[in-house]
């Protein structure tokens, strides 16, 4: 059967290519009794995927029921599926028999399977392993003859590794995978949807179908759709009932539904990895900034002292750049060199360059030895928080206030450069 035929049959409009591969996929697994796990967002027409499946097999003659996993109370939920024997829980005042059970021979749609509790997915395993099933409240085991046919919006995988769905029951599930495009995804489709849905409006509210002029057309096929076909049909019903006119304008288009001009563009980084790294980022620059003023704190200091011991400052025209040392030079000597001086104080504002200081009773002074800083961010990191444990007593609480960054953070932080409490 080719694809036109089967989208005239079950009415599906589009042409786009990611389209007609998933249908050309339901049509190929459809004449097998493979599990088929179905994968799209919400709205997007998994359900029609399901019925094709099932009219193109050979149980198209049997039963065919849906069943939203979401919308079934986790307590009733296995009940539902498997059946009950009389007293099994309160109020089951007969026996009952499940969809497993009377749909012998059809296919079951299962979908939002993601919701589905562990304890279900348990019993739905032994039933794609072996075609057995247990009623709630008997100890009697039934055999079924049903093709299951599962649906989901959301990242299952994601799900397993949080423990909420079981890997085992993934994998039988997805024996053939369809995924099913958004509406964002085959914009080429859109107008023709619109179309399509206007003039089943028309027919159902017995007047004109409405049409859209060049610029609320590109508005639509503009538009992101979150809610998908279905959000369109919808919209394509409340135009076709509010709107005095037939032939929708920009405007109109924009006061009857707003939200159409949005464009809900994509974030571009994850937002808990964007606190993280600013909380970092913060604590960095905040040591930079203590730094700052540690050394202007010193230079502060350094001015006082020229001022009020009246100190000489070296004419810095006067100095000469000093050779290199020798690597193999043996000691370090003393300099019996003196520089002339200027009468007049130096002032702070007056004066950038390095300042020296003489002993008006020792003119000479010892060579020392530069030592390189230490400029390891993570070192610096480090010292930052043992000097706010240490201010705080170790209290994490008011030293993670300090240093501007979250307790949870301070905590990772202290793990991560081993600091003892």
């Amino acid at each position: 059967m080719n694809l036109t035929s089967v989208k005239q049959r079950f009415a599906i409009i589009g042409r786009s290519e990611k389209l007609d591969r998933a249908l050309s996929t339901a049509v190929r697994v459809a004449s097998t009794d493979l599990s088929v796990l179905i994968q799209g967002e919400s709205g997007v027409g998994k359900e029609i995927f399901s019925r094709i499946i099932h009219e193109l097999s050979k149980r198209k003659h049997n039963k065919f029921i849906a069943i939203n996993c979401g919308a079934i109370p986790a307590g009733t939920i296995n009940s539902e599926l498997f059946g009950h024997e009389k007293g099994a829980f309160t109020g089951a005042t007969s026996d009952r028999k499940g969809y497993f059970e009377t749909v012998d021979g059809g296919t079951i749609f299962l979908d939002e399977i993601g919701e589905m509790p562990l304890d279900t997915q348990a019993y739905l395993l032994r039933i794609l392993e072996s075609g057995e099933f247990i009623k709630v409240g008997s100890s009697k085991v039934l055999k079924t003859d049903v093709r299951i046919v599962a649906a989901t919006n959301i990242d299952l995988e994601k799900k397993i590794k949080k423990g909420k769905f079981r890997e085992d029951l993934y994998y039988r599930l997805n024996t053939v995978p369809i995924f099913v495009p958004s509406l964002k995804e085959r914009r080429e489709d859109i107008y023709m949807l619109f179309r399509k849905f206007a003039v089943d409006f028309a027919d159902k509210y017995r007047t004109d179908a409405i049409q859209l002029d060049p610029r609320s057309r590109q508005l639509i096929e503009n538009y992101s759709w979150p809610g998908n076909v279905r959000e369109l049909r919808n919209i394509v019903e409340q135009l076709s009932v509010l709107s005095e006119e037939k032939l929708i304008t920009a405007e109109s288009l924009i006061d009857l539904v707003p939200n159409i001009v949005k464009r809900n563009l994509p974030a571009i980084a994850d937002q808990m990895e964007d606190k993280n790294g600013f909380q970092e980022r913060e604590l960095l620059f905040k040591f930079l900034l203590d730094m700052k003023t540690d050394l202007n704190d010193l230079k502060s200091l350094i001015f006082e002292m020229i001022r009020t011991n009246d100190l000489e400052v070296p004419d810095m025209s006067s100095l000469k750049p000093m050779s290199p040392v020798p690597s193999d030079f043996p000691t370090y000597e003393r300099s019996t060199t003196s520089y002339p001086s200027r009468e007049s104080e130096i002032k702070k504002e007056d004066y950038h360059g390095p300042i020296i200081i003489e002993s008006p009773h020792d003119r000479m002074y010892q060579q020392s030895e530069e030592v390189e800083e230490n400029l390891s961010i993570e070192d610096m990191e480090k010292d930052l928080i043992k000097k706010a444990l240490k201010k705080y007593k170790g209290r994490r609480k008011d030293a993670a206030r300090e240093l501007g960054i979250s307790e949870r953070t301070l905590y990772r932080k202290i793990k991560q450069y081993d600091i003892p409490d």
